[in-house]
């Protein structure tokens, strides 16, 4: 592997030949007029929202194996999983000759003697985001898990090369992201929602979006995405949910219409929809009802990432239908196993695989009024258990019948991703139980805190330990943690 080789994806600003930015740096560098309109960033957003089907941002499954093969269906565009921005600019940014790839590795700065162990033992590198740029480049966007505009520039600035636009995740509505500002948070937050997208917009070579959910009404909403556009997002895609409502409901699409017919009647940047699109006839009759730019598609595609695959130009001129039982899809069970090929080429992190795999077998978040279109049918009659049950890669491929190559068995020992991602088969296996143990973890450390206390260094005071950020790892909603460095918090600090 060679450090900070450069194979630009976007247009990356000609003094950005360093492998990092601190954020003492970036700071130096933002300027905070509301940036002027910039045509040819705003074609090159067009270019890739307009007449889009994009792969979703999901934590822990919007990893390379992932996004190549929603490409190799068909996806027009892909995101990473979400980043936050601390996490990505602890890392140096290495170009992976082995696999024909760019990784963010973290540093191993700071990490504990007990994980520098582990990870040699195991001959991991922990790679926070690896990029295949032979597939992916034109394709790309890297959303970011952000509060605060100050964090978001450094980490925006250090990958920009290597991607096509940033996405700012204005929609998780987990604790761990919104105690730490992010996610939906900023969706109470307009200021500082628009601080973030102008202060993307005025310093960076690449497009920036959002990504957002239903507000409580209509007017809200649709107030909500012009301040962003009018701020410089580029493009922006709504969830057709609000913060609260649960994934086995069904999505709100006739208030989706409502939004996004206004918000297209005042303005012409791309706008995309998300929210239970399990056919394409679904896919094609809500952005014409809507009017809308683009589709995503985030649970529909772990249940059948084949939803890709477009019809033959000729088909149409014919009335051909593309429901649940469409000719265009693969069967599952060649789903998961072309999924473990491009996991064998790109070498994720095996729990990942794991996770993956689970979300293809099971309709456990998938709306209960359709679930019965949803079948869960596979070639062995391969079960969650079994999967769960597989400890490395050969005993996955040897399951499904996916033959280890010599080229795929190479890769994977030579570059193992060590995201450190929480996981637990028990989320599928026996949620309620691994639920109620953490609830049970969660109320003990309450208490411990509570009666415990730390000193402030810069006073030399003590403070209760309630007062102190709460770590990532504690999240109830470990399930859909988040990236970070080892030891960082999701408290948002200002750097003034």
């Amino acid at each position: 592997m060679s450090e900070d080789a450069s194979a630009p994806m976007g247009e990356a600003p000609a003094s950005s030949s360093n492998s990092s930015t601190s954020p003492a740096e970036a700071k130096a560098e933002i300027s905070l007029p509301i940036p002027s309109a910039d045509s040819s960033i705003q074609e090159r957003a067009d270019a890739l929202f307009l007449n889009s089907e994009i792969l979703a941002p999901m934590v822990r499954a919007s990893t390379t194996p992932l996004r190549t093969l929603a490409l190799s269906y068909g996806a027009d565009l892909v995101y990473t999983e979400e980043i936050v921005d601390r996490s990505i600019t602890t890392c140096n940014r290495v170009v992976n000759d082995k696999l024909g790839t760019i990784d963010y590795v973290r540093k191993t700065d700071g990490m504990s003697a007990k994980v520098l162990k582990r990870l040699e033992s195991k001959g991991e590198i922990p790679v926070i985001l690896r990029i295949a740029p032979n597939l992916e480049k034109g394709r790309l966007i890297y959303q970011i898990g952000t509060g605060e505009a100050n964090l978001a520039l450094p980490a925006a600035l250090f990958v920009q090369r290597d991607v096509d636009g940033i996405d700012v995740n204005m929609g998780c509505p987990k604790k761990f992201s919104v105690s730490g500002g992010m996610g939906s948070a900023l969706l109470s937050d307009l200021p500082r929602a628009c601080d973030i997208i102008r202060t993307l917009r005025a310093n960076l070579n690449v497009p920036v979006s959002a990504k957002i959910r239903l507000l409580s009404d209509d007017e809200s909403s649709v107030d909500f995405i012009r301040s962003l556009i009018k701020a410089g997002a580029n493009a922006v895609t709504i969830h057709a949910r609000e913060v609260g409502d649960e994934s086995q409901q069904p999505a709100k699409w006739d208030r989706l219409v409502n939004v996004v017919q206004a918000v297209k009647a005042a303005e012409s940047v791309p706008i995309i929809i998300n929210g239970d699109f399990f056919t394409r006839d679904d896919m094609v009759s809500m952005k014409q009802r809507t009017g809308a730019d683009g589709v995503m598609l985030a649970r529909p595609a772990l249940y059948n990432v084949s939803l890709f695959k477009k019809p033959p130009a000729t088909a149409a001129r014919t009335e051909a239908s593309y429901g649940y039982d469409s000719p265009l899809l693969e069967n599952k069970t060649s789903v998961v196993q072309t999924y473990l090929e491009h996991c064998l080429t790109y070498a994720p992190n095996f729990k990942n695989v794991k996770y993956v795999v689970c979300e293809m077998m099971n309709n456990r978040r998938n709306p209960s009024n359709i679930v019965h279109n949803l079948p869960l049918k596979f070639s062995r009659g391969q079960t969650i258990k079994q999967v769960c049950n597989c400890r490395n890669m050969d005993e996955m491929c040897k399951l499904w019948d996916v033959n280890l190559s010599t080229s795929g068995a190479v890769a994977a020992t030579v570059s193992a991703d060590g995201t450190e991602q929480r996981y637990d088969d028990r989320y599928f296996l026996d949620p309620e139980a691994l639920k109620r143990e953490r609830r049970t973890s969660q109320q003990a450390t309450a208490e411990e805190r509570s009666e415990l206390s730390v000193v402030d260094v810069s006073t030399g005071t003590t403070a209760p330990t309630s007062s102190c950020c709460k770590s990532v790892n504690a999240s109830e909603n470990a399930d859909e943690s988040l990236s970070l460095p080892e030891g960082t918090t999701t408290k948002r600090q200002r750097i003034d």
